[in-house]
Order: structure tokens, then C-alpha cells, then sequence
């Protein structure tokens, strides 16, 4: 498998952000880490190598990138206020610098599909929804679609607007909501075991199709805990069967 990373300084981060890239050919697929991981998390935990048949076949090229939680939302020391800031610098990193990157390693007619497990789903849901014309789909893995899950009692307008259970109802920009509507690959999946939350996948679920925008969801068994053998699990099923 061809493998590699690269870094920029970022920007709007101002600091250095490095990617790891997999595979040469096919769809995109930009990698958000969970909580406070890095931009390797997901080769550490063996999900590259469960992709390997896929990425050495040419279905799928994998982009994975560096979160910010530790940086915004998991950082006691910050104020909310200036969490939600890094938050929308994090969310402007991706599409000013990271989708123009998967564009110039690919094509300017590849599919981009973002996918996370657990505040990774969030992210890239969150990301996909801000920006449909740019992203085509998202894959979200034991995910919760609320961000007050993550900013302790917390509230303001920039948190509203980067917690998809919150913005999406009140969503009537009809521009917006026919570019989600287009995609044919918004993927929610939950386990029923330990720790996951089902009822959230389900709720979010609702939500879209009550927009119109078609999803599919799946919730699995009380096996699938909230753990990276679930993950490993669901994400090799999704490639195989969704795409």
C-alpha cells in the first residue's frame, strides 16, 4: 500500500498540520480522529490495514488529518467562548486547506466522503452538512449529532451552528438542504452495546428524513461496543457494501 505524510502550516490554525495519505486511486476518504487523537490514530488501530483490500484495489484513497478537541472542546483551561473559535478555525482548516489538498492528490471530480468514530462522527457530520458543495458525503461511526454532549452546560450561536441535532430543523435555505439532499452516501451507523448511544444515530436519523434528505442508518447488535474493534467491524462493512 502506498503510504505517506506530508505537513503545512495551516493558516487558520497557525500552527503546522500534518496528513497522512493512503492508496493512489479512487474515492476520497478524509479520516476526522477521535477526541484528542492525531492524524495517525486510525493506522495505530488497525482501521488502515482493515481498509488495505479496498485502498490496494483502487476503491478508496484515504486522507486522515489531526484533530483539535484538545484544543477546543476536551481543553479545561480555555474559555467556551474560545473553544468555539478554535473550533470554526479547525472546521476552516479543513475546507480552505485539507479539501484543496485531497484535490490536487486526486481530481477535481473525485468524491471527498468524510468519516469519524465516536467525536470524530460529529465533526464529520458537522462537516459535511456546513459544506455540501464541497464534501458529498459522510460516514459517521457511534456518533452523537448534539455538541452540548461536549461543552458543559455551555451555550452560544457558534455552538448552535456546529451541532447538527440543533441547526438542521431550523435549516430552510432550500440551496443548502438540495446539495445534502443530492448525496447518496450518508451513512450513520451505532452499536447497541456498552457505551454506544442508538438513540442518538436514531433520533439524528429522523431528523434528516424529516428535512427530506435520505440517510441510512443501522444500529447493530449488543456486541457493537463503543470500542475500535467495533469500528474495524463496521467501517470495511460500509466500504464493501455502501460504495
Amino acid at each position: 500500500m502506498y503510504t505517506n505524510s506530508t505537513s503545512w502550516y495551516s493558516n487558520a490554525l497557525q500552527t503546522d498540520m500534518p496528513i497522512a495519505t493512503y492508496g493512489h486511486y479512487g474515492f476520497a476518504l478524509l479520516l476526522i480522529p477521535t477526541a484528542a487523537a492525531d492524524y495517525l490514530e486510525y493506522e495505530r488501530f488497525q482501521l488502515i490495514n482493515a481498509l488495505a483490500p479496498f485502498i490496494d484495489a483502487g476503491k478508496l484513497k484515504v486522507f486522515s488529518i489531526n484533530s483539535m478537541n484538545k484544543e477546543s472542546w476536551m481543553n479545561n483551561d480555555m474559555l467556551p467562548e474560545h473553544k468555539a473559535i478554535r473550533h470554526n478555525q479547525f472546521n476552516e482548516y479543513v475546507f480552505n486547506e485539507v479539501i484543496p489538498f485531497i484535490r490536487k492528490s486526486t481530481s477535481n471530480d473525485t468524491m471527498i466522503y468524510t468519516c469519524g468514530a465516536s467525536f470524530g462522527a460529529l465533526h464529520a457530520m458537522n462537516l459535511f452538512l456546513k459544506k455540501p458543495d464541497l464534501i458529498n458525503g459522510v460516514i459517521s461511526l457511534s456518533g452523537v449529532y448534539h455538541l452540548t454532549e461536549y461543552t458543559n452546560g455551555y451555550w452560544d450561536n457558534q455552538v448552535y451552528l456546529n451541532s447538527p441535532e440543533h441547526y438542521i430543523p431550523n435549516l430552510t435555505d432550500e440551496w443548502y438542504l438540495n446539495k445534502i439532499r443530492a448525496s447518496h452516501h450518508i451513512h450513520i451507523y451505532a452499536g447497541s452495546g456498552a457505551y454506544e448511544d442508538p438513540a442518538s444515530a436514531k433520533r439524528f436519523s429522523t431528523i434528516l428524513f424529516d428535512k427530506g434528505i435520505w440517510n441510512n442508518v443501522e444500529i447493530w447488535g449488543s456486541d457493537i461496543a463503543h470500542e475500535w474493534g467495533s469500528w474495524l467491524k463496521m467501517l470495511p462493512t460500509i466500504i464493501n457494501t455502501k460504495f
